[in-house]
């Protein structure tokens, strides 16, 4: 699900622990709008479980992500997927929209990501889309700090990840000469399934472990850690996990 980053993926642990990242795209294909004949460029396409959805709308779509074993997974649905970096598309005025779905925050470097958007659309592009915003895993993200912290591993610097204010990627856009239709904040709270926290960790925290330097053996002892330090927070009376997720959720176009 990502593109332009180091991050490993398996894809069937992802399909195992986050297919609800591809369920919950819904609203982000209902404002894009895909029409039948258009052709659509959908940056971190991950598996290609959204990416079929365009496909099926009629669309001619490339998904394009960084991890192999993703594209390879996307390949299998019957997808054109390639392996490449958000921040260095080849393409040039070829796409009537381009679609990201929690695929940004990943890569970072806006700006960069945005102008090869730009040239990757035709004039009177659509860009649309959904990722992490301010405050996206905040309770998640200083619980594994502290526990990190707690057993000497450094985390500073590890944590990459591109978590902007809604206006902070509104001025983004609007450098890159887009028409700024929504770009908003939308706070997100996400139910989990029933591989809970320690999945999700699993899933989407891995490489941050492995940057902090903690050997493997340790990795299961600081997930648990984690675990438990969120459970005031995170867990339900019931024992259901709900990650505190806030997303920020985009449209633009290019002048004609």
């Amino acid at each position: 699900m990502t593109s332009g980053t180091a991050t490993a993926w398996d894809p069937a642990l992802y399909a195992a622990n986050a297919a609800f990242v591809p369920a919950l795209g819904a609203p982000v294909l209902d404002l894009l709008a895909p029409r039948a004949g258009e052709r659509v460029l959908d940056i971190g396409c991950g598996d290609g479980v959204l990416t079929r959805k365009l496909v099926d709308a009629g669309c001619s779509v490339v998904g394009v992500d960084a991890d192999a074993a993703m594209v390879a997974a996307a390949q299998a649905k019957g997808i054109d997927a390639r392996l490449g970096d958000a921040r260095a598309l080849e393409f040039a005025h070829e796409f009537d929209a381009v679609f990201t779905n929690a695929a940004l925050h990943w890569v970072g470097q806006p700006d960069v990501v945005t102008a090869g958007v730009k040239r990757a659309l035709k004039p009177g592009g659509r860009y649309v889309g959904e990722f992490g915003g301010h405050a996206n895993i905040a309770a998640i993200r200083t619980a594994l700090i502290a526990v990190l912290a707690r057993h000497g591993f450094p985390a500073a610097g590890a944590e990459t990840s591109y978590y902007p204010t809604a206006e902070a990627f509104r001025a983004v856009l609007e450098r890159a000469g887009f028409v700024v239709e929504t770009c908003q904040i939308i706070p997100r709270p996400t139910p989990l399934p029933a591989t809970g926290m320690a999945g999700w960790l699993a899933t989407f925290r891995a490489g941050f472990i492995d940057a902090a330097g903690v050997p493997a053996a340790l990795q299961d002892q600081i997930i648990a850690e984690t675990v438990a330090l969120l459970v005031p927070s995170l867990q339900a009376a019931n024992g259901d996990w709900i990650a505190d997720y806030v997303r920020i959720r985009f449209s633009a176009h290019l002048p004609e």
